[in-house]
């Protein structure tokens, strides 16, 4: 299949709500994101094909703190760490944020206590445990989805991409 020149200059989650685009170069690589949840979400692709598991069981919101937990961690300037943790706090942590994560009401209340002289660990307790529920419930779930099964059994050569319907 070939991507109309169109869709690549758009944004693939607006035009293709149902459907994920992967590059990838084996079978092989695919099969190594099942060793673990970190080899997965060290992988562009494993991590593209996660994310559009989770947006089918509307918990992709888990990824996504995940993911701006870890770019948070990289942060350098004083007054990007405010701004960035302030974004993640009303993205993810505060009531009735657009993304709200579930965790627990102590680790929530240490978040909101802290938010105001935030640290590069302030999320980190949110994060390990969004981790583990990604491990132990998402990840299992995503290994047993089709989605994955059909991933894994048709190899493909080179860098073609390939469009696959997911759930």
């Amino acid at each position: 299949d070939q991507v109309p020149q169109t869709a690549k200059a758009k944004d693939h989650n607006a035009i293709f709500k149902d459907r994920c685009c992967f590059h990838r170069s084996n079978a092989g690589e695919t099969m190594a994101w099942s060793e673990s949840v970190d080899t997965l979400l060290a992988n562009k692709d494993g991590l593209a094909a996660f994310r559009t598991f989770l947006k089918s069981e509307f918990s992709e919101e888990n990824v996504e703190f995940w993911l701006a937990c870890e770019d948070f961690k990289k942060t350098k300037s004083s007054t990007k760490i405010a701004s960035k943790a302030q974004k993640i706090y009303s993205d993810f942590i505060q009531a009735d944020a657009p993304k709200e994560i579930n965790i627990d009401f102590h680790t929530k209340t240490h978040i909101s206590q802290n938010i105001s002289e935030p640290t590069l660990s302030c999320f980190d307790d949110a994060q390990r445990l969004i981790y583990s529920l990604m491990a132990k419930d998402s990840f299992p779930r995503f290994l047993r989805s089709e989605a994955y099964k059909e991933l894994v059994k048709k190899p493909r050569n080179g860098n073609q991409k390939r469009w696959l319907p997911f759930l």
